[in-house]
């Protein structure tokens, strides 16, 4: 089939290599000038089924509340918020219910396992070399950081995720760098969580995919998606911007972000889609020695430090409303407070310290939306939010398999949940 896939992240990328690996003509449409410009450029770089789970938990609310006047936030609401905004964040909270939250992460736990596996058959079929480490050290500063985790750590047990308990001593065994004046109640090692450069990975797999035969129109916004209906005309038109021609195609692939909800609403598909944002800081290691080996995450304030080759990446907080393109001061501050109890020398951040926020599209109830539209010829796979990286491959491999008429590996069960009032 010819396939349109709207959309350049990691969704994309992965969405257009594996429709082509299955044979079909494909077309990648993106706003930007190159492919990962947007969410997927400076992510916290996470491959964590344990920690892919939804945003809208139990007490989440409270803890929202808890965190207004706090210097240090891992979540964040600013001001203004939208009508759409504030509708999202209600729907957010009435999906916090304990049965609600529990099919969720099951949903996007099930997903993220699957697309690891698939991320790592990708990498060796394709001999894909980019920055990656293995292990995923979460740790926990005081005995009720250790409380709070509990209820956690008892799921990965029901999810049989290996895991194990440390001490300090083992924990700055694993991690030497760590900073000795920094204290330690206890940490949680998580052997075969991983990190990875995700905008490394995804450009690795554009020019896959190109080899394949699929093409990359950048610089590209599409205006409308208009289905046709008919033989031999069945399919959808796109409208593309400064061009009055539309660009016919037996199908479409909506991978937009945020961009999705506008595109969809003409149809009649209202989607509650938020941009949900995040920051990272990255620079480069002064001293290898006193950089981190992997990922490690401080619990409390929710912000991870991961090596990525030569440079780290501190990355954290969930910002929801104000203006898109306005980064907060103390909240990289905080990121740079975080890596500096960590790891006082181990990154040049007296220049050439690049800041990042990013929007993640993000469904109010957590996990991402995947399969038919009900509107013939229109697919979806959207709405992962700060989950993009860990679920991207296996979202993509599933789809591909919908669209080719296959039964997915994975079980997608309450993912093509379009038609629910989330």
């Amino acid at each position: 089939m010819k396939i349109a896939v709207i959309g350049a992240g990691i969704i994309g990328v992965t969405s257009a290599y594996e429709l082509a690996q299955d044979g079909h003509e494909v077309t990648v449409f993106e706003r930007r000038l190159a492919a990962a410009e947007e969410g997927s450029f400076a992510n916290a770089g996470l491959v964590a089924p344990a920690y892919t789970t939804p945003w809208a938990a139990p007490g989440m609310p409270f803890k929202i509340i808890s965190h207004l006047l706090s210097r240090h936030a891992p979540v964040r609401i600013r001001w203004p918020l939208s009508r759409s905004e504030l509708g999202w964040m209600w729907k957010s909270w009435r999906a916090c219910q304990p049965d609600t939250y529990a099919a969720n992460r099951q949903r996007m736990q099930r997903l993220a396992s699957f697309s690891r596996e698939r991320l790592h058959q990708i990498s060796a079929d394709l001999q894909l070399e980019f920055d990656r480490s293995e292990g995923h050290l979460v740790l926990l500063r005081s005995a009720k950081d250790q409380a709070l985790m509990q209820a956690g750590l008892q799921v990965l047990r029901e999810a049989e995720v290996p895991f194990k308990e440390i001490s300090q001593e083992e924990a700055r065994k694993i991690e030497p760098a760590l900073n000795p004046d920094t204290p330690i109640h206890s940490a949680i090692h998580l052997p075969q969580d991983e990190v990875g450069n995700c905008r490394q990975f995804a450009l690795l797999l554009k020019n896959e995919s190109q080899r394949l035969g699929v093409d990359y129109a950048f610089s590209t916004t599409v205006e409308s998606i208009d289905p046709t209906s008919g033989e031999p005309a069945s399919g959808v038109d796109l409208r593309l911007a400064g061009d009055p021609a539309l660009q016919h195609f037996d199908a479409a692939v909506l991978c937009a972000g945020v961009d999705s909800a506008r595109l969809l609403r003409p149809l009649g598909l209202k989607i509650p889609l938020a941009a949900v944002h995040g920051y990272s800081i990255s620079a480069a290691i002064r001293e290898p020695i006193n950089a981190p080996r992997s990922a490690i995450m401080d619990e409390r304030y929710k912000v991870n430090i991961s090596r990525l080759g030569n440079r780290v990446r501190v990355a954290g907080t969930a910002e929801i409303g104000g203006a898109p393109d306005h980064q907060r001061a103390g909240t990289v501050q905080t990121l740079y407070k975080v890596l500096h109890d960590w790891f006082p020398g181990a990154a040049q951040i007296s220049g050439g310290v690049q800041v990042w926020k990013g929007a993640r599209a993000m469904l109010p109830d957590g996990p991402p939306l995947l399969g038919a539209s009900g509107i013939p010829g229109l697919w979806l796979n959207l709405g992962h939010g700060a989950s993009g990286w860990s679920l991207s491959c296996g979202s993509a491999r599933a789809l591909a398999d919908l669209i080719g008429g296959h039964t997915p590996a994975v079980d997608l069960e309450g993912l093509d949940r379009y038609s629910l009032k989330l």
